[in-house]
């Protein structure tokens, strides 16, 4: 699983959304570098044929609150399992089809658990520039009022073979970065999920900088750095 993203104001960060089509980045993005699940986030996405870049609760399913506002569902929902992507009545099934997204992150964060506790907390960041994360949407309308509110959630994978040291239930979708892609995925008008197929197999497209901390909350090292190589390029199957 993917439970929390550094997305800080980073050189990288900014080259990416600029080159998403996002005018003037920095004035509406929520940066941090521990966002959690269920905080705001930025998404890149399009809507109506216009690349835009909207806030959006990190977790899919939402509640309307009375009077106005949204809060989580009860249902789990900032991750989206890849093999629910093409599942009819999954949470997950229509928004791969019709409403997906972009993240863009410098980094993310795993913890590794024994017996169901946080042992080990892990952050994974990307020292030469920074990661598109492939995503989810959704739009809500508060029922009394009209409001409209974004949620999103990442899309996982199962664990890439280099991070099972760190965790071995999961790891983030990261889109390969080619301008092809990315605008494939972001395309509103292409609604046939089965062209994503050669996406959701496990792939570094640039190398990783490895760090175990004490806890997100206070990033203090723990150890010393390790570096995960990026793979060998892959050919479209």
């Amino acid at each position: 699983m993917c439970g929390r993203l550094n997305i800080t104001d980073d050189p990288f960060v900014i080259e990416i959304l600029e080159e998403l089509g996002i005018a003037n980045p920095r004035e509406n993005m929520h940066f941090g570098r521990f966002k959690k699940a269920a905080d705001n986030i930025s998404i890149v996405h399009e809507e109506n044929g216009q690349r835009q870049l909207s806030s959006a609760t990190w977790w899919l399913l939402l509640d309307p609150k009375p009077g106005q506002g949204f809060r989580p569902s009860k249902y789990t929902s900032f991750n989206s399992r890849y093999d629910k992507l093409h599942v009819k009545g999954s949470a997950a099934y229509r928004p791969f089809h019709y409403s997906r997204c972009i993240i863009v992150v410098k980094g993310f964060g795993e913890t590794l658990f024994t017996k169901g506790k946080p042992q080990h907390y892990y952050d994974f960041i990307a020292p030469d520039g920074a990661l598109c994360l492939g995503g989810l949407y959704k739009v809500w309308h508060h029922p009394d009022n009209g409001q409209k509110h974004y949620s999103c959630s990442v899309i996982t994978l199962p664990a890439h073979p280099k991070l099972r040291r760190y965790h071995d239930k999961a790891s983030p979708l990261i889109l390969p970065p080619s301008p092809a892609e990315l605008n494939a995925w972001l395309d509103s008008t292409q609604h046939n999920g089965g062209g994503f197929t050669h996406l959701l197999i496990p792939h570094l497209y640039q190398r990783l900088v490895a760090l175990q901390i004490d806890k997100p909350s206070s990033y203090n090292p723990l150890g010393e750095v390790a570096y995960i190589a990026k793979d060998p390029p892959r050919n479209r199957q």
